[in-house]
Formats: C-alpha cells, sequence, structure tokens
C-alpha cells in the first residue's frame, strides 16, 4: 500500500460517516496473521456515562463541510462472475446529522438515486420508476440495488442511536487494545428487520476509531464491514476502499472511491427529496483529484 494510503489512527474519525462503514485498522495489508495475544486484563472499561459520550463523539464524526464522491461498486461473489456499477456521491449535513445523496448506474444502464438522512429520526427515500417515495421496513436492508451487498441500513449505522449500549471487555483488535461495545436492537426494530438482535463495534482505546463491527441475528454474525485502505485528499482522510460481507452467502461488494472533491457548498435544496427526480451535478472535474485502485 503506498505511503499516501497509510495514516495514522488519530486521523480516522474524520474519515468515519463517508460511508457509515465500520473502519478496520489494516497496519499490513497481506502479512502473516500474528498468534492471538492473552486477553487483556478486564479493567478500565468505560462507565455508562462516559460510553455514552464516546458514542455521541462517533455520532457528530465526518468530514468538515460538503463532499463529492465518484465511486465503484465491485461485486465479488462467492461463485460466478462479478460485476461492477458505476456511482456519485454528495455529502453534507443539516442539524439532524449526515446527508447522502446517492446515485448508481447499474450494468443495464438505469440510474437509481437515494437520499439518506443520518440521526435520531434517520429517513431514506429512493426515487424509482419516475416518482420519489420513502423507503422503511424491511426495504432499509435490501440491497441499494440487485446484486449488491450494500444497503440504506449499512450507510446510515444507525446503531449509534439505539438506547442500551455497554461495554461488554477490552480486547485487542488486530493487536491493538479495544473497547467492545454491544448495542442491543430496540424490539421493534428486530421484528421488522429480519431478526437483527445486536451489532457489535470494537473502538480502539486510544484514538475511539471503529475497527470492526458485526451485525447479529439471532446470535449469528450476518455481516460484517472492513476497511481496506485509506487516501488522503485536501489534507483530509478518506476511506479508499471498504469490503461489506454477507456471512450467510460469503459474497461480498467493494466500494472503492475513484475520485473526491472537498471542502465543497452544496445548496440545501439538492438534499430535498423532492430533487431526486432530477439527477444533480457534479462539481468541474478540476475540482476533482483522481484515486487510482
Amino acid at each position: 500500500m503506498a505511503n499516501a494510503d497509510r495514516v495514522a489512527p488519530a486521523r480516522f474519525r474524520r474519515a468515519f460517516f463517508v460511508f457509515g462503514a465500520i473502519a478496520l485498522l489494516r497496519c499490513t495489508v497481506g502479512a502473516a496473521p500474528a498468534p492471538k495475544p492473552p486477553e487483556l486484563a478486564q479493567l478500565g472499561l468505560p462507565t455508562a456515562a462516559e460510553t455514552a459520550k464516546l458514542i455521541e463523539q462517533f455520532r457528530n464524526a465526518g468530514l468538515p463541510g460538503d463532499y463529492f464522491l465518484e465511486f465503484e461498486l465491485i461485486g465479488l461473489p462467492r461463485r460466478g462472475e462479478g460485476s461492477t456499477l458505476q456511482g456519485r456521491w454528495w455529502g453534507s449535513r443539516n442539524e439532524q446529522g449526515a446527508l447522502s445523496r446517492i446515485e448508481l448506474t447499474d450494468g443495464a444502464g438505469v440510474s437509481h438515486r437515494l437520499l439518506l438522512q443520518n440521526g435520531e429520526r434517520a429517513a431514506v427515500w429512493r426515487w424509482a420508476n419516475g416518482r420519489v417515495a420513502q423507503i422503511g421496513g424491511a426495504d432499509l436492508l435490501a440491497p441499494l440495488v440487485p446484486g449488491v451487498e450494500i444497503s440504506a441500513f449499512d450507510l446510515q449505522m444507525p446503531f449509534l442511536y439505539w438506547p442500551g449500549a455497554r461495554a461488554e471487555k477490552i480486547t485487542r483488535t488486530l493487536g491493538r487494545p479495544s473497547h467492545v461495545f454491544l448495542f442491543p436492537a430496540p424490539p421493534a426494530f428486530a421484528a421488522q428487520h429480519n431478526g437483527i438482535t445486536a451489532m457489535r463495534a470494537n473502538f480502539d482505546t486510544q484514538f475511539n476509531v471503529p475497527m470492526q463491527t458485526e451485525v447479529i441475528a439471532d446470535g449469528t454474525v450476518t455481516k460484517t464491514l472492513a476497511l481496506l485502505a485509506l487516501k488522503t485528499v485536501e489534507k483530509q482522510t478518506l476511506p479508499k476502499a471498504v469490503d461489506y460481507r454477507n456471512e450467510v452467502t460469503r459474497d461480498k461488494t467493494r466500494l472503492q472511491i475513484t475520485g473526491a472533491a472537498l471542502n465543497l457548498r452544496w445548496p440545501s435544496a439538492l438534499f430535498e427529496p423532492a430533487t431526486l427526480a432530477q439527477p444533480a451535478s457534479p462539481p468541474a472535474s478540476e475540482r476533482i483529484t483522481r484515486i487510482a485502485p
């Protein structure tokens, strides 16, 4: 991995909400796995108040200013041939939380447009078949487009707003001490969303960086998310490649950034559901930094 793609953990926090991806700190790609260190002594767990404060920090993290990303969704099925979709991402933030407008073009050339509002009153709208509609229920866990392993749930990370989060233990994740937090799903959510009962997340104890997460349904890990690489653009650090893996089928989708423009300013109307009826305009090409695979 090039030096530009390797950054200190303290800079991860800025990148946290760009994808909703959960960061997996990989200091050496392709190295042989080290022997598993012993568990750390269970001392110094954050209190309930400290846990709440850490989670609040994660909720408020994100890139300063508005941004634009160009990306690819690369399908990596366990069997059969994969496919690649092209996408664009407009990002901002309002008083409720992060805002994301996403446009995808599938293999048939059909455009898919989505608007995601993060926060306690999270919401998702989709433009399809000539109309804009809000989606919810089981649709939040459905693929953004058929054949990919990324859903609105993955991008919004609603578990950060679930009540009752608790610290389970201190352990090692990829050799670094980390707090393990469990986020129990509200009963109504579990009933509506394929039996998802909890999310588990490992956060670096020194930098409060999210390093690993698991989606848990009826005691079984059904999905994992992992950051593969980071990239520095305009002095900001953002994810370069993220894997979303279905642990049941073993299929995965890689979201790979191919271009980025930061420190922008988008009109608020760009993030209104009604405007999904029209395609959005990207920034001038000279503002976009091209990112090689």
